[in-house]
């Protein structure tokens, strides 16, 4: 019994708990690529949505089995952006992260297939929901298993989505094209609309 309690022990500090990479160094774009109409500034070392649609993803690697964490805040009922997880290629249009990976929607003011958590019309957002007010900050916990996507809001899970579950019809030209979306993919955060305002100051990830 000694002896397995020292080994457990020792593995504890050869192997320790795997920590946050930092993708977003809060002073400049270093590691990120735009593509779209819109655009990100950097005011007060945070990321701030501005002009029209677009994509801002980084380039550097596509991610699997992995946690992504994004602190973001909002600054009204339908500012509108999200989170892109599990894009195949690096994009070349601001729509492709919506029709080829899966968008994880930052909104406040929408129903459960729309507001924050939501797999965009995919997958709906439940359970413990609780975003915090305009003005202040929000953690979103994006977990990619496998084949499986775990999204925490607030430290409380409001969503797990398992490839090729049912999901509703799709009904609008904007809706994602329905179809599989691959282990490992590339991420990036939306630019929704030259109205909306979403700050972020952290996105990190850790595998």
């Amino acid at each position: 019994m000694r002896s397995l309690l020292v080994l457990a022990l020792a593995c504890s500090t050869v192997l320790p708990a795997a920590s946050w990479k930092q993708l977003f160094n809060g002073k400049d774009l270093s590691g990120w690529q735009m593509t779209g109409p819109g655009s990100f500034r950097i005011e007060d070392g945070q990321l701030v949505t501005e002009g029209g649609m677009g994509l801002l993803f980084y380039k550097e690697q596509p991610f699997a089995n992995t946690t992504i964490r994004v602190v973001f805040k909002t600054t009204g009922k339908r500012a509108n952006s999200g989170v892109y997880i599990r894009m195949p290629e690096k994009p070349m249009d601001p729509w492709y992260g919506v029709h080829n990976g899966y968008e994880v929607q930052i909104d406040s003011g929408g129903d459960e297939w729309h507001r924050t958590g939501a797999i965009y019309s995919l997958s709906k957002a439940a359970g413990e929901w609780k975003q915090n007010p305009n003005g202040e900050w929000n953690t979103i916990e994006i977990t990619l298993k496998g084949k499986r996507t775990i999204i925490l809001l607030n430290g409380k899970k409001v969503n797990e989505y398992n490839e090729g579950q049912p999901v509703p019809e799709r009904k609008m030209w904007f809706e994602p094209v329905r179809g599989p979306r691959p282990d490992s993919g590339y991420i990036g955060i939306q630019n929704h609309d030259a109205e909306s305002r979403v700050y972020f100051r952290e996105i990190s990830v850790r595998q």
